[in-house]
C-alpha cells in the first residue's frame, strides 16, 4: 500500500460541512484513513534568499493509503470539497 495526501483547496463555492461526518465514516470503514486536519495559519522561512508567502489556498488534508493513485482518487466520491466542484489536490508520499 502507498500512502497519499488529499490536499484541499479553498475554491469551492458551498460546501456541505454536514457532508463530512458520513464521509470520514466511509473512509475509517474502508481501512484507508490515515488521518487529517484542516490547515491553519503559518509563516514560510528560508535560511538564505527571499522568503515566499504561505500557499493560500490549501485549507486542509486527508491521509490515505491505496494501492495506486486511481486507487487514492476513488476516495474523491463523498468528499465535501470535491463534491462541491472544488479542487482536491492527491499527491504520494513516498518512502524516502
Amino acid at each position: 500500500m502507498t500512502d497519499y495526501i488529499l490536499l484541499h483547496h479553498d475554491d469551492a463555492s458551498a460546501i456541505d460541512a454536514a457532508g463530512w461526518s458520513p464521509y470520514f465514516a466511509k473512509l475509517r470503514a474502508s481501512g484507508a484513513f490515515s488521518g487529517g486536519s484542516s490547515i491553519g495559519a503559518g509563516q514560510c522561512f528560508r535560511k538564505f534568499g527571499e522568503i515566499r508567502p504561505v500557499t493560500a489556498k490549501l485549507v486542509g488534508y486527508i491521509r490515505v493509503q491505496a494501492e495506486s493513485l486511481d486507487g487514492a482518487r476513488a476516495f474523491l466520491t463523498g468528499n465535501p470539497v470535491y463534491e462541491a466542484g472544488g479542487t482536491v489536490e492527491i499527491r504520494e508520499l513516498p518512502r524516502d
